[in-house]
């Protein structure tokens, strides 16, 4: 967990000075009761305090157990870890219970957010359940470029690619209208990727639709920024070979804490003020569109 594997023993060499001769079942022990300390940290942090204006949301597998877990970016762009579920898929009931706990815990559902999420049906079901159907979704475009491209041969990958990064960057309207026209031209041959293309292709736009501030685009179309912190996740639980039932929330936590210390600003961060302001924004004017 600390990167001895790596070399990174700084941390770690002064609690082991004295401690050899330390029993196989000894070490087992004092690393339940530390992930379970960290579990309990994770889950039971105040969120009142937090300004954020983007949710990431993604699953990480451990064995045949799933992980869902939420980072949250605040309005100075300091990223931070809000909680975990472990459930055995990414499911529906999973998803909810991971948003429920972080209402419970002071996240006021009535404030406007961006969502950022990789397209599961379960977590868009859980988000409207928990948030309401106002709340702002952004689809990530690097998972639904894959499932488009990987359901065409090799020959139309490419190209189909670059029309689907080209439509991106236009208005949301017009780029959808492309996309549209692009699903046309796949249906004859290729259904199934023109369907995954039309798929909720609404909300790959959303943040067009908001006309977020460009210099925030990169960080706020993909779900790249959670995956990163999950990476620094499956480095330090990489070499456990069993999980048994009660291991992966245990140590999902205590990893994601960890990588929360490296923890860096996003890209764009002196514009999120802007990004605050359409959200709120958008409160309004779907008030005002409610009472007309």
């Amino acid at each position: 967990m600390n990167g001895v594997s790596t070399r990174n023993y700084q941390q770690v060499i002064p609690e082991m000075a004295e401690s050899v001769g330390l029993s196989k079942s000894r070490v087992s022990r004092e690393t339940i009761e530390a992930s379970e300390a960290a579990l309990q940290e994770l889950l039971e942090r105040r969120l009142d305090d937090t300004d954020l204006v983007v949710i990431y949301i993604d699953g990480l597998h451990g064995g045949e157990h799933c992980v869902m877990g939420a980072v949250g970016v605040d309005t100075e762009g300091h990223k931070r870890v809000l909680g975990i579920q472990q459930g055995a898929t990414e499911n529906g009931a999973a998803c909810k219970d991971l948003l429920q706990n972080l209402v419970e815990r002071g996240l006021d559902p009535g404030i406007q957010r961006l969502f950022v999420i990789d397209g599961s049906k379960a977590l868009r079901s859980a988000i409207n359940a928990v948030f309401g159907v106002q709340a702002s979704v952004q689809r990530c475009r690097q998972h639904k470029l894959r499932n488009v491209v990987e359901r065409l041969p090799r020959e139309q990958q490419e190209q189909t690619r670059s029309l689907m990064r080209a439509a991106w960057k236009l208005d949301a309207k017009e780029g959808m209208a492309r996309l549209r026209k692009l699903a046309e031209w796949l249906r004859p041959d290729y259904p199934d990727a023109a369907s995954s293309l039309l798929e909720g292709i609404e909300e790959c736009f959303t943040i067009n639709r908001l006309k977020v501030p460009p210099s925030l685009h990169r960080c706020l179309a993909t779900t790249n920024l959670i995956e990163s912190s999950q990476s620094g996740v499956r480095m330090r639980t990489r070499r456990v070979c069993r999980w048994r039932a009660d291991m992966p929330a245990r140590w999902v936590a205590a990893a994601f804490l960890a990588t929360e210390k490296n923890f860096r600003r996003v890209m764009g961060y002196r514009d999120l003020w802007a990004l605050k302001a359409i959200l709120r924004g958008e409160v309004e004017v779907k008030a005002k569109q409610a009472v007309a």
